[in-house]
């Protein structure tokens, strides 16, 4: 039996995207697409390599979210750690072509039960970066 003290929630977002999974592959990956999306960042798609997020500092929080890539599999799948105010998780993209273009699923995972307000934050988050995010790729080649 699982102890739901220690059970984790993940959020998931998902899309159809009407463009090819390399394009998409290209705002995830470089780091002045994926600040005009996301926020700033000094990312590279090496297994291994240490980065950050910046945003704006807010009142009880620095701006600042640290991540480690985790999975590289180009135009397929991108994973890296995401750690912030007591929050350890992990961030997985995962593209997979269609007739239409490409489905882009987005999955954080490690949300506690005491981190109701990153969960809600991460639901809210990753539908309004989708959406910032199909913009960019609207108006890049």
């Amino acid at each position: 039996m699982s102890d739901p003290a220690t059970e984790t929630r993940c959020v998931i977002v998902e899309r159809e995207i009407p463009h090819p999974p390399e394009k998409i592959w290209r705002a995830l990956t470089q780091p002045h697409l994926l600040e005009e999306w996301l926020m700033k960042n000094d990312f590279k798609p090496a297994v291994g390599h240490r980065f950050s997020f910046r945003m704006d500092p807010q009142p009880g929080w620095s701006g600042v979210i640290d991540c480690e890539v985790r999975v590289v599999e180009p135009n397929k799948t991108l994973s890296y750690s995401w750690g912030t105010l007591g929050l350890d998780s992990a961030v997985t993209f995962t593209l997979t072509p269609t007739d239409a273009g490409t489905h882009l699923r987005v999955e954080q995972s490690g949300f506690r039960p005491d981190q109701e307000q990153a969960y809600a934050g991460a639901t809210y988050g990753w539908r309004n970066f989708f959406t910032k995010l199909e913009q960019v790729l609207a108006r890049t080649d």
